[in-house]
């Protein structure tokens, strides 16, 4: 049966430690978590919204800059298209037929042109039935006749017209600028070419980035300028579908052929022309995308950082809280003693006095019956010795029990805690006295080596015999049966300290456990043997008392502790 209750009490105890464990692991992941939740969610979503409001700003500035451009490019080709128109009208409006159609006043007329722009390749004069009367530039096309030409019907019905680009009597693109003029009755056209090489180039300047480009399609999708990337002029784009766009200037994401691209387009020359400009979005989106990855990054580094805070902080948090908790538990375990070690010293007193009475009765009536044999005249008995020897032993077991009953007195009175003039040796044989039974039952050789001339010190008795009876018993407990325990006590000069070595010749500490005999709980002893508290106590104790413990063993060599207590000199 008791054995009984002690595997059950063991078994009650570890579920008591595995649900502790099992709390604090519980509280230590809820903090973890409600921190991360409170630390992480606002910073995901500032970090998203900085990055959605920085996307939104930059598709927006990618936008109008676009946009921008491509009215600025518009602005510049109708300012290039209109002067060169102003030029032929103001060289109409002061010549007279009759004078340009002289092949002299004619090239002194386009050297004065050319003095101001060099984007006319030619100028012509032709009369209303289409001959060329007049030509001055590289070609030879003096009397060629355009009745037939597109050009020449839309010029007279518009009176000013600027044509597609197209091959002609040249068989090189280009496009033409003309103008009616009246002079008198007679109608006749001065028609020039433009440079198409120059004109490609003012679009071309327009290129944005790798893969951006600048190109101009007329209502059909012919392609009036040369594209960077696409097709070449006179030929029908694959962006053709964009005429469908209605007039102004339009800025938009818009997926051709597979790829999405940002096209800005923009009408030009009375609608006739449209001017696109095309940018790869992941050429201008590629700072956002760097953004985003550097977010990301500086993300990822928030939350490692917060989370190896927090788990640190709980960490320390619950170390803190354990270590409380342990302390609490020593604090009332060291209450629950105090109680147990009042409650024995009052029984302690109370037996001392029971006993002492009938003691010194019977020690009396000892004495008494040693008289009446010296007075009764029977000291020639053969019996006289077996009388004697009794007397003698009765003597001497009262004597025996007084020593015990003195002890337990005097334990009892040392409970009060006090700083009195001590003598270690004699408290160390107070201390041997309780546990000479059990010492004696395990065959364990308890000797002392004493200094003789140990100075006496001052310090609390009661106190300074629980730190030895706890090492000793410990030392009982360890070697178990068939042992040696030497108290040696020594006067340390240097350090005016007075040591009490308590060596035993058991089965040693490992290094890793020696580590540890002073932390609360831990014990070597086997599970319900032991609370582990003895030593941290005896620290504690002789700490507070002004001196210091150590401990030195080796396994398989046995183990030394040794108390230093310091001497008060006057």
């Amino acid at each position: 049966m008791p054995d009984q209750v002690r595997h059950d009490g063991v078994r009650l105890f570890s579920c008591q430690v595995n649900n502790m464990k099992s709390n604090y692991s519980k509280l230590r992941w809820k903090i973890i978590v409600t921190t991360l939740c409170f630390s992480l969610i606002p910073l995901f979503a500032l970090g998203i919204t900085i990055y959605h409001q920085f996307r939104v700003s930059y598709t927006f500035k990618i936008t109008e800059n676009l946009r921008s451009m491509s009215v600025s490019k518009k602005n510049a080709i109708e300012i290039f298209l209109e002067e060169r128109v102003a030029q032929l009208n103001l060289l109409a409006n002061t010549s007279a037929f009759e004078e340009l159609k002289e092949q002299a006043n004619l090239e002194q007329a386009f050297s004065i042109i050319q003095g101001y722009s060099h984007s006319f390749i030619d100028l012509g004069v032709i009369d209303k039935n289409g001959h060329q009367i007049a030509y001055v530039g590289p070609y030879y096309l003096k009397g060629l006749n355009y009745r037939d030409e597109d050009w020449f019907n839309s010029a007279l019905v518009r009176r000013k017209y600027i044509s597609d680009v197209f091959m002609g009597f040249r068989e090189i693109p280009h496009f033409i600028v003309a103008l009616v003029s009246r002079s008198g009755n007679q109608e006749w056209i001065l028609r020039a070419t433009i440079n198409s090489d120059i004109f490609d180039n003012i679009v071309r300047a327009a290129h944005v980035g790798r893969k951006g480009d600048a190109f101009i399609i007329n209502r059909n999708g012919i392609l009036q300028t040369k594209p960077r990337l696409d097709g070449d002029i006179g030929g029908l784009s694959k962006y053709r579908d964009l005429t469908k766009i209605g007039s102004g200037t339009h800025v938009e994401d818009i997926e051709i052929g597979g790829k999405k691209a940002v096209f800005a387009t923009t009408w030009l020359k009375n609608n006739e022309w449209l001017l696109v400009m095309k940018e790869s979005p992941e050429e201008e989106m590629k700072p956002v995308a760097e953004t985003w990855l550097m977010s990301i990054a500086l993300l990822a580094g928030g939350i490692i950082v917060i989370v190896l805070g927090t788990v640190f902080t709980t960490r320390s948090m619950m170390a803190k809280l354990i270590k409380t908790e342990q302390e609490k538990a020593i604090l009332d375990d060291s209450l629950v003693q105090s109680s147990k070690m009042a409650a024995l010293g009052k029984l302690a007193a109370g037996i001392g006095h029971e006993v002492n009475n009938p003691l010194a009765v019977i020690k009396e009536k000892a004495g008494w019956m040693k008289d009446l044999l010296e007075m009764e005249g029977i000291a020639g008995s053969e019996n006289m010795e077996k009388y004697e020897a009794a007397i003698a032993k009765i003597d001497q077991h009262v004597e025996r029990a007084r020593k015990v009953t003195h002890r337990l007195l005097g334990f009892a009175r040392r409970m009060e805690p006090a700083q009195v003039i001590v003598d270690v040796n004699k408290t160390v044989d107070e201390t041997i006295g309780f546990l000479e039974t059990d010492a004696r039952y395990k065959n364990i050789d308890v000797q002392v080596d004493y200094f003789e001339k140990l100075p006496r010190i001052k310090t609390d008795s009661a106190q300074l015999q629980q730190v030895f009876l706890n090492i000793l018993n410990n030392a009982i407990d360890a070697i178990r049966k068939d042992g040696e325990i030497i108290i040696r006590t020594t006067y340390v000069s240097k350090s005016q300290e007075v040591a009490i070595a308590f060596i035993d010749n058991g089965p040693g500490i490992s290094r890793e456990e020696l580590k540890k005999v002073f932390d609360p709980f831990f014990t070597t002893k086997r599970l319900g043997e032991g609370t582990g508290l003895g030593l941290s106590i005896s620290y504690g104790i002789i700490e507070k008392l002004g001196g210091r413990i150590t401990v030195e063993s080796k396994e398989g060599h046995g183990t030394t502790f040794t108390v230093y207590l310091p001497v008060e000199r006057e």
